[in-house]
């Protein structure tokens, strides 16, 4: 799936919030001297598979929201194209203003809130993964911890089964198509939904990723806090090692970074063998005390057996995002006599790039030898180290 556009909605009222921001609406709250819509902007401009992105706003606002705009990318080039649509009278009403915002050659879109300004690269890059997978939807959602009941005035009604719940969250992507479809569907038989997910529901399967806790939506005034916060996170490093040799019976391909290496030889391992993936989540693990893959995924494990690293790394990350960590700059290298890397280390870095969601300027990849010296040099095997830098919040 190419051209893919983010829809930034930042039209609504915040009508929950008003008194306590003295009628200020939300979305033009400041956090750390910046709106939140241009945080959510900052965000999905890192992810390098975002081509542009539509911002809606009240119709009033939506001549001099412009104008601010082009201040923002002047002084900030986000190096993404981006436009700017009125809203509508309800959000699924500035939804389908946005669409009709989008490029015709637009082929897969995300639908957030402006007032969730804490999204993470990570989440905007694993929802577009799900797309080009095949998914036709994708939302994410983080288990609901509360007892769910339902109520009829005063009195409960039922309790619902906290296994079978999920608190959706955005951005929440979709084929465009789809997406299409279904707005003009709930135009003309009068659907009325809370998110887009609602609607393609009706007409396509939606596939639920793992969200983020970190993702609240500013949405009450005890929300506000969140945008108080000043603490300052602590950089943290971690470093990671791993060796692989050569050989075995298998005729599994030759993967580095995740990236494919046509005429490598085979590896013995119990994964894929992706040596230069596996000595960067151990280097993750090590930015929070984590332990190591080993620990994580045993080799003992069947459920582990010729298991695809990219996935294994999302756990990690998931792990590292739970423990307050994020990952702002990786170093590797890999050194092996065979195969010559040189002509994949631009795609291999790009990999790595899209993996974690970082810029081009955060990863750092390099291809040595050991000048025939070792096991590498006798072409017996290969070793990756990787050197990770995150910040924390303690």
């Amino acid at each position: 799936m190419n051209n893919i556009w983010g829809i930034i909605l930042a039209a609504g009222s915040g009508t929950r919030l008003a008194e306590a921001v003295g009628g200020e609406r939300k979305q033009y709250l400041e956090y750390k001297a910046a709106p939140l819509f241009w945080h959510c902007a900052r965000t999905f401009s890192r992810v390098a598979a975002i081509d542009g992105l539509v911002f809606v706003f009240p119709p009033d606002d939506t001549p001099s929201m412009e104008k601010r705009l082009k201040q923002y990318f002047k002084a900030e080039d986000l190096g993404v194209k981006w436009t700017v649509v009125p809203g509508g009278a309800r959000r699924q009403d500035s939804v389908r203003n946005a669409l009709s915002g989008l490029p015709a050659k637009c082929e897969g879109v995300l639908v957030h809130d402006s007032a969730r300004p804490f999204v993470s690269a990570r989440i905007i890059t694993n929802l577009i993964d799900a797309l080009r997978e095949g998914a036709q939807g994708v939302v994410p959602a983080i288990p609901v911890t509360d007892t769910v009941k339902r109520v009829d005035g005063s009195t409960v009604t039922e309790t619902l089964n906290r296994a079978e719940l999920a608190a959706v969250q955005t951005p929440q992507a979709f084929d465009a198509r789809i997406l299409r479809e279904a707005h003009d569907r709930a135009d003309t038989e009068g659907w009325e939904v809370t998110d887009d997910a609602s609607m393609v529901e009706r007409l396509a399967p939606v596939t639920v990723i793992r969200g983020e806790a970190a993702n609240i939506k500013i949405t009450v005034p005890e929300d506000l806090k969140r945008l108080k916060e000043t603490k300052t996170p602590t950089p943290c490093v971690g470093w990671g090692y791993d060796v692989h040799r050569f050989g075995g019976d298998n005729d599994r391909p030759f993967v580095l970074g995740g990236v494919p290496i046509p005429g490598g030889p085979t590896i013995v391992a119990h994964s894929d063998g992706d040596v230069l993936l596996h000595a960067l989540a151990d280097a993750i693990l090590g930015t929070f005390g984590g332990g190591d893959i080993g620990s994580h995924f045993p080799d003992t494990n069947p459920k582990f057996k010729n298991a695809d690293s990219a996935v294994l790394l999302r756990e990690v990350l998931i792990m590292a995002e739970q423990a307050g960590t994020r990952i702002v700059h990786v170093d590797l290298t890999v050194i092996t006599q065979v195969p010559r890397l040189a002509p994949h280390a631009a795609q291999i870095a790009k990999n790595i790039c899209r993996l974690l969601g970082l810029e081009p300027h955060q990863v750092n990849f390099k291809a040595t030898t050991e000048e025939k010296l070792g096991f590498t040099g006798e072409k017996k095997g290969i070793k990756a180290v990787a050197s990770v830098t995150g910040l924390r919040e303690m």
